[in-house]
């Protein structure tokens, strides 16, 4: 009896699978999120001073200069800057000037002790342009951030 039901058994026909739509059957629920971010800021300040021309000073006790002005007189200096690039066929194409006026400190008052053999005192400085002052600043920052979401719904 086995036997015959095998074969009539394959011989029936299967109905065709249908999909079923899915609804929820939930009245409430939530969701949560957790966001951690880290983020690294690295800077560099480079600040720099500059003169731009000069400072002279003299001061002192006990020293004379004959009534002789007390500053050097000021004398007037040209700088000629050849860039190094050049055109195709190998010439120079430009010459750059600069000139400024500074101290002729070879040609200086001269100043003597009032009193020889007594107390004195005598400073005598002299500040040309430039670069008086640079300060670096490297610094670091670590920005941590997190956020932490809870979403409550209902149907």
């Amino acid at each position: 009896m086995k036997k015959i039901l095998l074969p009539l058994f394959l011989l029936v026909s299967v109905p065709d699978a249908q999909a079923v739509p899915v609804v929820p059957n939930f009245q409430q629920g939530s969701m949560t999120s957790h966001t951690e971010t880290t983020s690294t800021v690295t800077e560099t300040i480079n600040s720099i001073d500059f003169r731009t021309g000069w400072e002279y000073s003299v001061t002192g006790v006990g020293v004379e200069n004959n009534g002789a002005a007390l500053n050097p007189g000021a004398t007037s200096t040209t700088v000629n800057v050849t860039p190094a690039t050049a055109s195709a066929d190998g010439t120079t194409t430009a010459t750059l000037t600069s000139s400024f006026d500074s101290l002729d400190l070879n040609n200086m008052g001269t100043f003597t002790i009032s009193d020889p053999g007594g107390a004195f005192q005598f400073t005598q400085s002299y500040s040309g342009p430039g670069m008086t002052n640079q300060t670096i600043i490297q610094r670091t920052t670590t920005i941590e951030s997190v956020t932490d979401t809870t979403s409550t719904f209902t149907q």
